[in-house]
């Protein structure tokens, strides 16, 4: 038995997946499956957990001071998991990368500058950005066999004067994608072309599925650093979001003090039981775990895909990171309102609903993967039965 297997009682504890299933979606807190908000049900590896313990039980829980070891695990990580080298002095670290994003869009931008985002892609996005006066540019992907594809041709087309910065998603949530190489390249090539500085969001670069990789935005396009904010974080990857820890690496000097000085005028500073958990995950420990982890999941995965595959209408798109499944509804000819009920009133599975990610998300619904394999089983026939009049 996998220690993912183990089934922990998330009610009453302040979870926002579970606690909040019932008043926000109505799915019955009694036998509903929360598969919603992207966190895990699973504990972290036993170097978090430890290094929790041992804060407890010194007692004192002051500013935390000298950030030497906490760089150095991140650099190691960046180097052994990614091929990435990097460089302590390039590291901020903020309260979560929602924070990172919206510190990005109040330094590089103003008030009425458009922020390009390739739809659909994780709604916190568009939330932050249209909350800071900005605008939002809707990039919509392309659906290539049933896969999303960058479409520089229609974004060319389309791009208003005020753009000034594109968010990347990489691996792509909600779509599970891992961009190519050569996607990236031009990515990075579209921004220099509009001179756009690309936030490049890689908070799930870890959970990918066994024979994917991901390749690091640095990597694919070294000449784009002038223009690049990389972004990336333990809290996914260990499940450790309440943590509120982030990795902001900026490797041009000129971006990078824009960045720490808004930092510093908002009077941004990491919480010290968030830095203790980083350090500890990232290590060989920590990367044993993640190993163990991403195999879990692709067997979720796999079980999940061929249940919502198998009924008429219903089509998991492939996935390839993340622990997100990406199901598409339109085969059903049923409207976002009648499928959505299905789900959430005959299934009594909270999910995340396709239009909050975008344009293109109208006729899909999110699915959180990362829970004990049974509560996978289990989801995947209860949707069998709420659409068992298509089969």
């Amino acid at each position: 038995m996998s220690p993912f297997d183990e089934e922990i009682d998330r009610h009453g504890t302040h979870s926002m997946k579970w606690d909040m299933m019932e008043p926000i979606y109505g799915v019955p807190a009694s036998d509903g499956l929360s598969m919603w908000v992207a966190d895990m049900d699973f504990r972290p590896p036993d170097c978090v957990q430890d290094a929790v313990e041992r804060m407890a039980a010194h007692g004192i829980y002051g500013y935390f001071g000298d950030d030497a070891a906490y760089k150095d695990a991140i650099r190691w990580w960046m180097a052994e998991r990614h091929g990435w080298e990097v460089q302590a002095d390039w590291i901020l670290t903020t309260n979560g990368l929602v924070n990172g994003v919206g510190l990005c869009v109040d330094a590089y931008t103003d008030p009425g500058d458009g922020v390009v985002l390739m739809t659909p892609v994780y709604h916190a996005f568009a939330r932050v950005v249209a909350a800071a006066d900005r605008q939002v540019i809707e990039c919509p992907l392309a659906l290539d066999d049933g896969r999303y594809a960058m479409d520089f041709d229609a974004w060319e087309a389309m791009l208003p004067d005020n753009a000034k910065m594109l968010v990347l998603c990489s691996p792509h949530n909600p779509g599970g994608r891992v961009w190519t190489a050569d996607e990236l390249r031009g990515v990075a090539d579209f921004c220099r072309r509009h001179d756009l500085i690309l936030v490049s969001d890689e908070i799930h670069h870890d959970l990918v599925m066994p024979g994917r990789r991901h390749v690091p935005m640095p990597l694919a396009a070294p000449d784009i650093t002038d223009r690049l904010v990389m972004m990336s974080a333990t809290t996914k990857t260990f499940n450790i979001a309440g943590a509120h820890v982030g990795n902001v690496i900026i490797p041009d000097e000129g971006l990078r003090k824009r960045f720490s000085k808004k930092m510093m005028a908002l009077g941004i500073s990491p919480n010290s039981f968030g830095l203790h958990m980083a350090t500890a995950a990232y290590s060989p420990e920590g990367a044993a775990w993640v190993d163990d982890l991403c195999a879990y999941l692709d067997g979720n995965r796999k079980i999940f895909d061929d249940a919502i595959d198998s009924v008429p209408g219903l089509k998991s798109m492939p996935l390839e990171a993340t622990y997100l499944a990406w199901v598409d509804f339109s085969g059903t000819g049923m409207d976002p309102k009648e499928f959505t009920r299905r789900v959430e009133g005959d299934a009594r599975i909270a999910v995340n609903h396709g239009p909050t990610f975008g344009k293109g998300g109208e006729s899909f619904l999110r699915f959180n993967l990362a829970t004990p394999r049974a509560k996978v089983e289990e989801a995947a026939e209860r949707v069998k039965k709420a659409f068992g009049d298509l089969q």
